[in-house]
């Protein structure tokens, strides 16, 4: 019941935390996770993706507030509640960020985040493995502990998407995670041996195979402080409530929305919100909940004019087969997330750098598992990258067990409307090139008939999904920003022996998914919380690639 560092939460932050700060077996380290076991083809069969997050077993079961832009409509917030987090229930796919976003990081306070920093992590977590796709290795790991795949991409469908990209004159890219993020291109993914290759896989249980880590399955409640100082947490395992002793710090890694929930349960927090519930203030810091974003996607559908799509398995028999050769070969289509092509767009001319991102998938279905009613068909997952609209996670009480309350505030600026309005146009020019004139049929929605602006904007805001990337509510940034809530050491400014590391405390909301950003948050902040030097700086700049430094549109 105590440990020189005691983790909260063992996600994607917290597994590679684990991990090497256990390390060096001079330290004791233990990992405190409401969650429980892994195991199991429905997360560990990737292309079982849908089930977990909607499995309440595995998952916090959160949903925002009514969305008052999106007509009302309360958006599901899936979290991992399982070893791993939101890394064994999420959709695998691999994106570090582009390079200009973490320069953002650093150039509005969060000193020593630039990418020339945070890219040395990225090559030690990494496991890279090209599969004769190309990309220029000096941009990967190659030793590190994640492993990141790509998909085999038989499907024909794969390679239309990026033909077309190219027809409709945007740039292709061998390794978006590289060089040069912009372009089509293949998508990767963290899959390993027809396997998810989630953080825990990653980290946790090869850290928890040494005598000086370990994991207790237990609800946090609140961290505990004595003059200031942060000494343990204080959970509770079935009936009974105990302290978690810290030695030396503890360090909070349980989601951008457990995460301020529990600073502000501990009296971190805004002053004036702690009082209402009866909390009594350790530390005024107006940020904690602040800031919270969140990518919003759309599904463009089409139907298909060939049975070529993963339709064709969509039903009992086929999902049984299916699952019977990953489960004896691990192989086949269960091996894979089945996002398999990618593409990052810039929306127009004089855009700084891509803010538009693509997931393609040879199904038009819903993240739910349902699919469209029209059969064969497929998708392009479209949204923008750098929205401008900010909401709130907020206290629904101060009693630990009840649910905080999640305000995206999604679509409340007005150039949320624009840049889904070109979404969808820009994606309708792709669909229409040559590469897909074999295999499309018309379009399943928005469908053809959509075409004004306040058509549109009606499709939006009754289809707008949220792309589960939420983070930025205990943002990083100098000691002398009231909203920031950790210094760039991911010290929780104004209290002592205390760290936040996951994607709460991104400043700004990087360029894809956060699962790749979120584990090099915690292979940087366990350098800091060890007092290490940080990793060499990289002197390269992949986003002066000389062929793209201008849009292309």
């Amino acid at each position: 019941m105590q440990a020189d560092f005691v983790i909260v939460g063992a996600g994607s932050a917290g597994c590679a935390m684990a991990y090497r700060l256990s390390e060096n077996g001079k330290h004791s380290v233990l990992v405190i996770e409401y969650g429980g076991t892994d195991a199991g083809p429905f997360i560990q069969m990737p292309a079982a993706l849908s089930y977990p997050m909607n499995m309440a077993r595995y998952d916090w079961g959160y949903t925002s507030e009514p969305e008052p832009y999106l007509g009302g409509r309360e958006l599901v917030v899936p979290r991992g509640k399982v070893v791993g987090g939101s890394s064994s229930i999420n959709g695998m796919v691999y994106v570090r960020g582009h390079a200009k976003d973490f320069d953002y990081w650093a150039e509005s306070g969060a000193e020593g985040w630039a990418y020339t920093d945070v890219l040395p992590y990225y090559k030690r977590m990494e496991h890279w493995h090209e599969g004769g796709h190309g990309g220029d290795r000096s941009w990967r790991g190659t030793r590190g502990p994640l492993h990141v795949t790509r998909g085999p991409r038989k499907n024909p469908l794969f390679q239309a998407f990026v033909d077309a990209g190219q027809q409709a004159g945007y740039p292709l890219t061998d390794d978006y995670n590289g060089e040069q993020q912009e372009g089509f291109g293949p998508m990767e993914q963290t899959v390993w041996r027809g396997r998810r290759w989630s953080a825990a896989n990653a980290y946790l249980k090869p850290a928890l195979k040494r005598d000086n880590c370990s994991i207790i399955r237990a609800l946090a409640q609140r961290v505990v402080f004595e003059d200031g100082r942060a000494i343990g947490v204080e959970i509770k395992r079935g009936d009974q409530v105990e302290t978690v002793r810290a030695n030396r710090e503890v360090i909070l890694a349980a989601s951008s929305i457990n995460t301020p929930k529990l600073l502000m349960l501990s009296g971190i927090g805004p002053a004036e919100h702690l009082a209402e519930h009866g909390i009594a203030v350790v530390a005024d810091r107006p940020g904690v909940g602040q800031n919270l974003q969140d990518h919003l996607e759309l599904y463009i559908q089409m139907a298909a004019s060939q049975p070529i799509t993963l339709y064709k398995y969509w039903n009992l028999w086929g999902k049984a087969l299916i699952g019977a050769q990953w489960l004896f070969t691990r192989t086949g289509m269960g091996a894979s997330n089945q996002f398999e092509s990618a593409a990052f767009i810039r929306s127009k001319a004089g855009v700084d750098y891509p803010d538009i991102q693509y997931h393609f998938l040879p199904i038009a279905v819903r993240y739910d598992g349902q699919t469209a009613a029209e059969g064969h068909g497929f998708q392009a997952h479209v949204g923008p990258m750098r929205s401008l609209s900010r909401g709130a996670v907020t206290l629904r009480s101060n009693n630990p067990d009840e649910a905080p309350k999640i305000n995206f505030n999604y679509m409340s600026d007005d150039s949320d409307w624009q840049d889904f309005r070109t979404c969808i146009r820009l994606t309708r020019e792709i669909f229409a090139q040559p590469a897909f004139k074999p295999y499309t049929s018309h379009e399943i929605q928005p469908g053809s008939a959509l075409q004004s602006d306040d058509e549109l904007d009606g499709f939006i805001r009754d289809h707008a999904e949220s792309a589960y990337h939420p983070c930025g509510t205990a943002k990083m940034g100098s000691t002398d920003d009231l909203m920031a809530v950790v210094d760039p050491t991911c010290r929780v400014i104004g209290v002592e022996g205390l760290r936040v590391a996951d994607s709460s405390i991104f400043p700004r909301i990087t360029n894809g998914n956060l699962n790749a950003p979120s584990i090099m948050v915690g292979e940087k902040a366990s350098d800091h919380i060890l007092g290490r030097d940080p990793l060499s700086r990289s002197n390269s700049e992949p986003w002066l690639h000389p062929d793209w430094k201008t849009s292309q549109r």
